[in-house]
């Protein structure tokens, strides 16, 4: 699939998102993710033939707690689950309860500070509580991650959306190049990331070296 076709798609599906069916701002950058997420799995590994995959649909349905967790996942082993205090949060993000859920995450890093999935989760959650503002805790919990485990991506990833839907898009280019530039050459997300990182230096014009 070619870049035209991919960012065409993604233009598409935004504006209906956004616009038609008027998505909260506050869930524009994970309906983005999901979006990006989606097509650059389908350019990558896509086959017409076979039916749907069932992530995707869940990535694109309206539900913007359930987006924030499919994206969060796609960083981490789908074989291995999140702590119990992670997956119990999950359950009250999914329905939209990002203070309660936030709790719960909150509670799973207290018990273990190298839970870096619970931070991501934290800082997710308390980004979404703040209709999508990047408030100093969900900073703190996004860079307690990112300490934890540097070459995970998720927290630079999540960073780099935030800026772009503050409008900093090249504050976001270069959070985007941190995680690539960390990351394992078979972590399973680099590839759908490298493709995302490559369409934002080709809708903005600029193609700076990856760090």
């Amino acid at each position: 699939m070619s870049w035209v076709v991919i960012l065409a798609l993604a233009a598409v599906a935004f504006v209906l998102g956004a616009v038609v069916l008027r998505l909260d701002r506050s869930g524009w950058a994970l309906f983005g993710a999901a979006l990006l997420f989606g097509l650059t799995g389908y350019a990558l590994q896509g086959s017409p033939e076979l039916p749907a995959q069932p992530a995707i649909a869940a990535a694109q349905s309206n539900d913007a707690g359930a987006r924030m967790v499919a994206a969060r996942r796609q960083f981490f082993d789908a074989g291995r689950m999140p702590s119990n205090w992670v997956v119990t949060a999950d359950a009250f993000a999914r329905r939209g309860d990002y203070e309660e859920a936030a709790q719960f995450y909150r509670a799973a890093v207290e018990n273990d500070s190298n839970d870096t999935e619970g931070w991501i989760a934290l800082g997710l959650a308390l980004i979404q509580h703040a209709d999508g503002n990047v408030t100093p805790p969900a900073l703190y919990a996004l860079k307690q991650a990112r300490a934890i485990a540097p070459a995970n991506g998720a927290a630079q990833y999540f960073l780099g959306l935030a800026s772009l839907q503050g409008g900093d898009v090249a504050r976001a280019r270069e959070y985007w190049a941190d995680a690539l530039a960390q990351a394992p050459g078979n972590a399973e997300w680099r590839e759908a990331v490298q493709l995302q990182y490559q369409m934002l230096q080709q809708t903005t014009g600029q193609t700076p070296p990856l760090r």
